[in-house]
């Protein structure tokens, strides 16, 4: 499989809402896509990975809630059915904004609804860091990054802070 490009911030399509895959999109083609999210994802030692992060405007995301990140999970079409009002804070991280970690909230359960890799329908519930990286990955898909939960200042300096670290790795 081949290892994608993960775009990093400000890129445009970070901010852009992805459109649905359609049934007829289901092709050998698909699937070699998908594997190659779960390669680059791994590769890059995330837990997720949303496609308009390697610049494809399709509403599919894809993570691996086991602690050896060997069980990749595909969401297509992804819908959040219930979250709870309960929230929680905790520090994330994402690949298209390296070297930033940020105290976000997020709702503490979340219960989606999503197609899999083959268009069979699932429901998948989760709390706490899962369900954090759920809510995260499908915000991505609504052209919502963690840059936007945080205030003008914070953001101005997690700004300033990925450039350092873009600066000093390229």
């Amino acid at each position: 499989m081949a290892i994608l490009t993960i775009v990093k911030y400000p890129h445009p399509a970070l901010k852009k809402v992805c459109e649905p895959v359609a049934s007829a999109e289901f092709t050998t083609d698909f699937q070699t896509f998908l594997d190659n999210m779960i390669d680059t994802m791994y590769a890059d030692n995330g837990m997720g990975l949303a496609a308009n992060q390697v610049a494809t405007l399709k509403r599919v995301f894809i993570m691996d809630e086991t602690p050896e990140l060997n069980t990749p999970l595909v969401f297509i079409n992804p819908e959040i059915i219930k979250q709870s009002e309960e929230t929680t804070e905790d520090q994330e991280g994402c690949l298209s904004f390296p070297g930033v970690m940020l105290k976000i909230k997020r709702p503490k359960y979340i219960s989606m609804k999503a197609l899999d890799r083959h268009g069979k329908e699932f429901i998948f519930e989760r709390e706490d860091y899962v369900a954090r990286c759920m809510h995260h990955e499908f915000e991505h898909l609504n052209g919502i990054h963690f840059f936007d939960h945080l205030s003008a200042l914070k953001r101005d300096l997690a700004e300033k802070k990925l450039k350092k670290y873009l600066h000093n790795t390229l």
